[in-house]
């Protein structure tokens, strides 16, 4: 039992990162760590999943124009966690994120289990992302007339249900325009789509493409991957620019009654919904490796994208909210653009699906930046093989798990929904931040002489707000994310048991050292 909470030192953690063969490249400023949690952090979020937060579905209520509510109740849970994740960025600036702080203050066990949950954050979010990023690009090729065929673009699961609602609708004789666009070409896939003996062919083409240019991008380097990361970024807050200064002239504010036609229930609930809008800041702390003076960088990026993307978020819902009532979003996969082409504006509507595919483009990179650098640490410590671990010798960046990661995100994103994919990355995320917080507790009272170039204020309350907020959070989520979660858990767990726990490396003591780093390294 001693072994499975054995902790890695923190000086063991530090002294990877001067291990020749595995050292990474350190290239990024504070600008740049912004942009990267600004790119993470804006995407399908707010391009897509706002609509489902505002009106609701089968598995969430609405919370309608009190969604500004909703976000300011989720920057509130993100703060505190935001606060404790870059305390130990600063304290030990190393690439694995969550997983690297856990080893350090609660564990082998629990920093498996965090490092495996961390992969529902990264992987399984960036699934949906691509997703988003499908739904936007076809978007923007019907704004040039041109058709991508239906087929291609949609999973199989959602094109077969499309097909029985619209099927249901039409026994009852109901208006089938009700059903919104998204719904009605969905159905179409399983017509239109070739067949392979009795199976159609239908998955998501243009989300695996752009997982594969991704993924290209990222092997050449981080420079490279940061350089067209900012790039994006300043596209993309160019169109949210341009969404709130064209919306304000059309918003109508009886759109803005009832405030919250479902109570606080609604607002809690879209709360659960919309926090994946929010999951990216903590992903700037897995380029801790590849990061100039990262004990006073890694705070900066992290709580300034936060601040900056918050206040974008609340600025945007009362836009889009006043535009329309919160009812007609419902089912709507781009939602912003939406608002628009509802007004017969159908050229700004193709404005706001081009900004969403730079969004939802920059989002995919920097979160596929994040898990293989999660793997590769969780490889240099055994818990993974050693191909996790990798360098590539050119490159300077872990390439194997980089390439693995891109056959994972693209190979799912071509079969699964989005609704199923963001949930389950929330319930993950909001489990890794839980973790973080009580993690900061315990290095406090364990470790209380180790230097702290960043400290979190007001310990233990604000570790203590993002427990409870982020665990209030997991509460609201759907009965089927729970389900999905507990069962990646107990595979991760046999696979813990079965590989990792016998072949983790070794270190001399189990606990931590107070003295001699070097907060330059």
């Amino acid at each position: 039992m001693r072994s499975l909470f054995r902790t890695k030192p923190l000086d063991a953690l530090l002294g990877d990162t001067e291990r020749p063969e595995q050292r990474l490249k350190r290239t990024l400023g504070p600008v740049h760590l912004t942009f990267l949690g600004i790119g993470a952090i804006v995407g399908a979020g707010i391009f897509s999943l706002v609509g489902t937060a505002a009106a609701g579905d089968g598995s969430h209520l609405g919370a309608g124009p009190a969604l500004i509510v909703s976000f300011v109740l989720v920057a509130i849970a993100c703060g505190f966690a935001a606060l404790c994740y870059a305390e130990f960025a600063a304290m030990v600036p190393v690439a694995g994120s969550a997983y690297t702080y856990a080893y350090a203050t609660l564990g082998q066990l629990v920093a498996w289990i965090i490092g495996w949950d961390l992969i529902l954050e990264y992987a399984v979010g960036n699934i949906a992302v691509a997703i988003s990023w499908s739904e936007y690009f076809q978007t923007l090729c019907r704004g040039f007339h041109f058709e991508w065929p239906v087929w291609l673009g949609v999973d199989y699961r959602t094109a077969f249900a499309s097909a029985h609602q619209l099927a249901e609708a039409s026994a009852q004789n109901q208006d089938l325009s009700a059903l919104g666009d998204s719904v009605l070409r969905a159905a179409r896939a399983t017509q239109e789509a070739p067949h392979l003996g009795v199976l159609p062919i239908i998955f998501n083409l243009p989300a695996v493409l752009i997982v594969a240019l991704i993924t290209w991008i990222l092997v050449r380097g981080i420079r490279e991957s940061a350089r067209f990361n900012s790039t994006m970024v300043l596209l993309k807050l160019a169109i949210v620019l341009f969404f709130v200064g064209v919306g304000a002239f059309h918003v109508q504010p009886a759109n803005w009654r009832p405030f919250a036609p479902n109570g606080f229930a609604g607002v809690s609930s879209a709360a659960g919904v919309i926090f994946f809008a929010y999951i990216g800041f903590d992903a700037v702390s897995t380029a801790a490796e590849e990061t100039r003076a990262p004990q006073r960088n890694l705070p900066i990026g992290m709580i300034a994208s936060l601040l900056a993307c918050t206040f974008i978020y609340i600025v945007v819902a009362v836009v889009l909210t006043g535009m329309l009532p919160s009812s007609q979003f419902a089912g709507a996969a781009d939602p912003l653009a939406k608002a628009f082409s509802q007004r017969g504006m159908t050229w700004t509507a193709t404005v706001i699906s081009l900004g969403a595919v730079f969004a939802t483009t920059s989002v995919l990179l920097v979160f596929q930046l994040g898990q293989p650098r999660i793997l590769f640490s969780m490889g240099r410590d055994g818990l993974l093989p050693g191909w996790a671990a990798r360098v590539h010798p050119k490159f300077r960046t872990p390439h194997i798990s980089t390439i693995l990661t891109g056959v994972f995100v693209a190979g799912m994103s071509a079969t699964m929904s989005i609704n199923e994919a963001a949930d389950v990355c929330s319930i993950g995320t909001l489990f890794a931040f839980v973790l973080v917080a009580a993690g900061i507790l315990v290095l406090r009272r364990t470790d209380p002489q180790r230097p702290r170039p960043f400290r979190a204020p007001l310990v233990p309350w604000v570790p203590l707000g993002a427990i409870v907020s982020c665990g209030y959070l997991m509460v609201n989520l759907p009965k089927e994310a729970w389900q999905r979660f507990v069962g990646w858990l107990v595979v991760g767990s046999i696979i813990y048991f079965a590989y990792s726990r016998r072949h983790a490396r070794r270190w001399e003591t189990a606990r931590t050292e107070p003295a001699g780093t070097n907060p330059e390294k």
